[in-house]
């Protein structure tokens, strides 16, 4: 078995340079930096080629960085967007190897294994692959070694050196005696600097590559800082504390004393970095794509005809959704016409399904919009929206339970929604408020369950609910007026019944009822009229009578 090897790719530069690929001529010439809210204050997360050479540096507070370059240019930050030209890049990288999976926010890992050959090499490869990157815009930091640990270690510290860090435990900031006991302890030599590291026992370097030699891992590693094992901050940060600041330091320690003091962690990438551990590549895999398509010999433009083609297209496309457990909620029919124009019939379910008697009947509602002109060269039949589908046993009438349901109300608010559109079809659910006009929420019924529950008893309420319109009676007498006017009609109090305390939410701002607390009766008029009176007793605004619904 051939052994592995493994290409580390990162782009220190990411979203900086993604933002200058989409938006050349939008973005002023200039150094560039991408902000982004961190523990309420604005911090530079990446920057330009042109913004680093002047001394910003991811991390950043933004007011330092505009302080040292006045002329900055800041973008917000967009994680999605960084996230989806990530995943563009990986589908470029599958050139290479079709072992290719993300490492956010800015890395890609490749599993070069048996197939650098195909390109000349690894020197080859990696002088491809920089070249590609050179031609998109983006700039690189790639290494080739034998574990995923060790490519990512060298691809982003390679070269780079260990940085002191002024802690007080350093051998440096010692007393001139303690340094006679500098031999002694193991990972700096006594009294001098630390030596920096570079690149690691005889690997190469490229203009921005690194190719570990095979089987040298320990030797490539050993110079390099130990943040280059992917440990925990805190772990980083104690190692140094202890004079321990590249991967050789740490090599040669007890493992039970080190997992002992910084957890087992530690040991685990080390281990994962020298190849002791596996430590797989696992690609992502592709998005799940269901469609189904027919080519015709000869152009067709009957209804028939194009029923036909569906009736063969169905049940390629239902067996596809069931073999992987899911069911479309949308399905849209495409139709090729010979004049190079495609016609498209889409259609929704109340309910996702794998079945076609569902999907047949909205698709048979749409075939009669679509114009075949010349004539439909191909029909192709996609499922563009899915959602995953749990078995449903049900009981049978001789075990006691009812007739398995048929879906009759999804099929009959999948029809309507053909016809009216999703969203024209509603249901209600009961709202969280003992408000009236808050006391029911509308949801579009396609995409909503029926409520299973008793509805909430929160009083009689009136058929229609509209806005309070004012009623003319005495705006100070809370008891029912015998006669009001309201619309433009002079009406009579035959009955009222009444009255119903009703306060405003405190705790919210409503516009509506700052008039205070209102008293609900329910009035009946000589005319026959049936209408919901409240009297506000005043709060922000002054009150009176109104009208908020009848029958």
């Amino acid at each position: 078995m051939a052994q592995r090897r493994i290409l580390s790719l990162w782009f220190p530069r990411l979203a900086a340079e993604r933002v200058l690929r989409r938006s050349r001529l939008a973005v002023p010439e200039g150094p560039l930096a991408i902000v982004a809210d961190r523990g309420g204050a604005q911090v530079i997360l990446s920057v330009s080629a042109e913004a680093e050479a002047l001394g910003l540096q991811p991390g950043q507070p933004l007011r330092d960085a505009t302080a040292v370059c006045p002329g900055l240019q800041t973008v917000p930050a967009d994680p999605q967007g960084d996230a989806a030209f990530l995943t563009g890049l990986r589908r470029w990288a599958g050139k290479f190897s079709p072992w290719v999976a993300e490492e956010p926010p800015a890395g890609l890992v490749v599993d070069l294994t048996g197939c650098a050959h195909l390109f000349g090499g690894e020197a080859a490869l990696l002088a491809q692959v920089e070249a590609d990157c050179e031609a998109l815009g983006l700039s690189l930091r790639a290494a080739i070694a034998d574990t995923p640990g060790a490519a990512w270690a060298l691809s982003r510290h390679a070269g780079r050196g260990v940085q002191l860090h002024r802690s007080g435990d350093a051998i440096q900031q010692e007393a001139h005696a303690t340094r006679s006991r500098a031999a002694k302890r193991r990972g700096w030599e006594r009294g001098g600097a630390l030596p920096v590291g570079g690149m690691g026992a005889g690997a190469e370097a490229g203009p921005r590559g690194v190719i570990a030699p095979r089987g040298q891992m320990r030797q490539a590693l050993a110079p390099l800082p130990v943040a280059a094992l992917r440990l925990e901050a805190e772990a980083v940060e104690g190692l140094v504390r202890l004079g321990l600041r590249r991967v050789e330091d740490i090599a040669v320690l007890p493992r039970a004393a080190l997992a002992r003091r910084f957890g087992a962690g530690v040991l685990r990438r080390l281990d994962q970095a020298l190849g002791l551990e596996p430590e797989p590549v696992t690609p992502a895999g592709a998005p799940l794509h269901f469609a189904a398509r027919i080519s015709l010999p000869d152009p067709i433009g009957l209804l028939a005809d194009v029923e036909a083609g569906v009736e063969r297209l169905l049940p390629v496309l239902c067996a596809r959704l069931r073999r992987h457990g899911r069911g479309a909620r949308r399905v849209r029919l495409q139709a090729f016409r010979a004049d190079g124009r495609v016609e498209v019939a889409e259609v929704g379910l109340a309910r996702a399904s794998d079945r076609e008697d569902r999907i047949r009947p909205l698709l048979w509602m749409k075939l009669p919009d679509l114009e075949a002109g010349f004539g439909i060269d191909m029909l192709r039949l996609e499922a563009v929206v899915t959602e995953a589908l749990s078995p449903v046993q049900h009981r049978s009438p001789a075990a006691g339970g009812g007739a398995p349901q048929e879906g009759g109300l999804d099929d009959l608010l999948g029809k309507l929604g053909v016809r009216l559109g999703a969203e024209a079809v509603t249901r209600f659910h009961p709202g969280e408020s003992h408000l009236p006009e808050k006391g029911a929420q509308v949801l579009a019924a396609a995409w909503s369950a029926p409520f299973a529950g008793p509805w909430p008893k929160r009083g009689v309420r009136p058929l229609v609910l509209f806005r309070p319109e004012p009623v003319g009676a005495p705006q100070d007498d809370p008891t029912p007026p015998a006669r009001f006017r309201w619309r433009r009609r002079e009406m009579v109090t035959r009955v009222a019944t009444g009255p119903e305390r009703i306060a405003p939410e405190w705790w919210l701002d409503d516009p509506d009822w700052r008039s205070g607390p209102r008293d609900y009766w329910r009035v009946e008029t000589e005319g026959g009229e049936r209408l919901w009176l409240f009297f506000a007793h005043g709060g922000d605004v002054t009150g009176g009578w109104f009208c908020h619904g009848g029958e």
